[in-house]
């Protein structure tokens, strides 16, 4: 089966995700305040005909597909569920399941961009100064565009968060605008950055 190309594709890391771990509650509040930003942008994506891939966790079910990961998550009451339930794949959405930090370790991302012909990512989700960052750092070794929308990640701590943003823009390349001050359409129209 061909896929159609697409210049970019909206990456959304590890918003299926239990958050039930000692310490996840600052991680659980920062995570509300990105549902709305991602919302948008996967709006946005579907308008633009880009694709929406979920980048995941397996939460340490290794025999498990992606919808009975989703499926145990959403149906649970657990921290994470609201935003899984809100936040869920829709049926024309990738769903790519990680091992490690890095959406790219050992994962089909790699495979599935190029064939879908993206040479821009637009990455979001949790956590900003760990799954976030590592994934951003190995797209910018693979010379993929990015944009870290600053509202669209969480992170545990605001001080890291924004510490990892810093990285990204300085070190990365990445645009790290948030959607309040960058659309999507814009961001597109842009001249791909220097490297």
């Amino acid at each position: 089966m061909n896929e159609a190309r697409a210049p970019a594709a909206l990456l959304i890391v590890d918003v299926i995700n239990p958050l039930d771990f000692n310490g996840a509650s600052p991680l659980c509040k920062a995570a509300e305040g990105i549902v709305g930003p991602i919302e948008k942008l996967r709006d946005a994506a579907g308008d633009a005909g880009l694709p929406v891939v979920y980048v995941n966790d397996h939460h340490g079910a290794w025999h498990a597909e992606s919808a009975e990961l989703v499926d145990k998550i959403v149906g649970a009451d657990l921290p994470g569920s609201d935003l899984a339930r809100r936040l869920k794949p829709r049926g024309q959405d990738y769903f790519v399941i990680k091992p490690q930090l890095s959406g790219f370790y050992a994962t089909t991302l790699s495979a599935l961009l190029p064939r879908l012909g993206v040479s821009r990512i637009v990455l979001t989700g949790i956590a900003a100064d760990i799954c976030i960052l590592f994934t951003a750092a190995d797209a910018h070794m693979r010379e993929y565009d990015l944009w870290v929308p600053s509202d669209a990640v969480a992170g545990e701590h605001d001080q890291r968060t924004t510490w990892a943003l810093e990285i990204m823009r300085n070190s990365l390349s990445a645009e790290t605008r948030g959607t309040n001050e960058l659309d999507l359409a814009d961001w597109l129209n842009a001249p791909r950055a220097d490297r």
